[in-house]
């Protein structure tokens, strides 16, 4: 990074990010927010799950099935892709549990995992649609 690129970047974190003006840690409050401080471990899971969400394509699967099961084909008629690419997707849905599925003859329906995951995803597109307005 060049000198004028670093010191704008400096400048636009300090212009736009507000921050303490003198460094001083208090101790008593860092005491008790630490044994909440999520693990490595669990962050890193946290990470992966957000990752499978972080995906137009996942996403728009994922507002379809908000409103009902539906199986492979149907989901990529709605969304208007390829069954294959549905499928890929899919895969790493199920990777995260974001998702699940049934086997009905010849198909194979799929649902949003379950209520925690439905729950999330109508929190988070509510809250797109009320910092929108």
């Amino acid at each position: 990074m060049s000198k004028s690129s670093s010191s704008k970047s400096q400048s636009f974190q300090s212009e736009d990010i507000p921050s303490c003006d003198t460094h001083l840690v208090h101790l008593e409050q860092v005491r008790q927010v630490q044994p909440e401080v999520m693990p490595i471990d669990k962050a890193q899971q946290m990470a992966e799950f957000f990752s499978a969400l972080a995906d137009p394509s996942r996403l728009r699967l994922m507002s379809a099935l908000a409103h009902r099961e539906l199986c492979v084909c149907d989901l990529a008629a709605a969304v208007k892709v390829s069954e294959s690419a549905v499928s890929h997707q899919l895969r790493i849905l199920r990777s995260q549990r974001l998702v699940k599925y049934r086997r009905e003859g010849r198909n194979v329906y799929y649902s949003l995992a379950d209520g925690h995951i439905i729950n999330l995803y109508k929190e988070v597109s509510e809250h797109l649609t009320e910092v929108k307005d």
